[in-house]
């Protein structure tokens, strides 16, 4: 009888044996986590984040108060305006003196074409001298003024070109600071970075933010990597790309296998974790690796996992 009973608990610690030396690696699902991290000062105006929410990227989740910066910006605006105003101004008044010119030149053309009729009734006798004389007087004085006024519109388009440099190294700097104004604004929009599941919440709507101070995590769970250690002597048995089978229990007996890929092995060895378990336990020195597993809902960061290789 007690030959039976030993022959039955050799047999059982005989099959447990076996049983996990069908187990090639083990280790535990994780994710890529973001933090995301208020980028502005102010207080949260808006928010909509809860822990297991499912958030796409590009969604806007909340906004940061951002009226001091939106009045800076109104401010330099309208130091913009006020400086096309100027430049409007100047180029309306040289319009006018342009303008002014055109019609001395227009009665200079009527002037001279007077003179050429009265020179002519003078050597008939139709006319006399003074006529002519005070006909050339006029012409005398019109083209005086005429060249005070290509002077004044000399002036005028010179003053233009150096206040519209003089504007344009104004006008340029006070861009740039309202385009600067306007990226602080836009910071203060909370855009969630990555599609997937809020793991953690750190803010709550009303609350003063500062620039860095986390609000919450959130990490892809549609894909899980399984993070497990292998021995010196299993490192020649795989390869990146590799497609091997990934296990979870299901059940006291029963497991739950997945479809895994290799996509990361570590290029340096390191220390074996107290929680490792390998196929050669006695190894003080191990590599890290990465499969990556679809997931159905049914994994979860955390949770334990086993690799299968060699039995492929």
């Amino acid at each position: 009888m007690k030959k039976r009973i030993i022959f039955i608990v050799a047999a059982l610690l005989l099959y447990a044996c076996r049983q996990k030396e069908d187990v090639d690696a083990s280790g535990n699902f994780e994710a890529d986590e973001v933090i995301v991290s208020a980028q502005q000062n102010g207080a949260l105006i808006s928010y909509a984040v809860q822990e297991g929410a499912l958030l796409k990227a590009g969604d806007t989740v909340g906004q940061l108060d951002v009226r001091v910066a939106e009045l800076q910006k109104e401010q330099v605006e309208a130091s913009i305006t006020a400086l096309g105003q100027k430049t409007v101004s100047s180029n309306d008044q040289s319009e006018l003196v342009r303008r002014q010119l055109a019609v001395q030149e227009a009665q200079l053309t009527q002037q001279l074409h007077e003179r050429t009729r009265t020179e002519n009734l003078v050597k008939a006798d139709a006319a006399t001298q003074k006529q002519l004389d005070d006909m050339n007087a006029a012409i005398d004085q019109l083209k005086k003024q005429i060249a005070v006024t290509r002077q004044q519109l000399a002036l005028n388009t010179y003053n233009i070109h150096t206040q519209n440099r003089s504007v344009l190294s104004e006008k340029s700097p006070l861009e740039k600071n309202a385009a600067q104004i306007q990226e602080q604004i836009n910071k203060g929009q909370v855009i969630n970075p990555v599609t997937g599941v809020v793991l953690a919440n750190y803010a709550l709507r009303g609350e003063v933010q500062v620039a860095g101070k986390p609000l919450y995590k959130i990490a892809n769970t549609d894909t899980l990597d399984l993070r497990a250690y292998i021995t010196g002597t299993q490192l020649p048995q795989i390869r990146l790309g590799q497609p091997v089978t990934v296990r979870i229990d299901q059940g006291k007996k029963a497991y739950k296998e997945y479809a895994g890929t290799i996509i990361w092995i570590s290029a340096k060895s390191e220390f074996s974790p107290k929680t490792i378990q390998t196929k050669d336990e006695r190894a003080n020195l191990v590599y890290a690796v990465k499969i990556r597993v679809m997931n159905d809902g049914y994994l979860k960061i955390g949770m334990y996992g086993e690799v299968i290789w060699s039995k492929q």
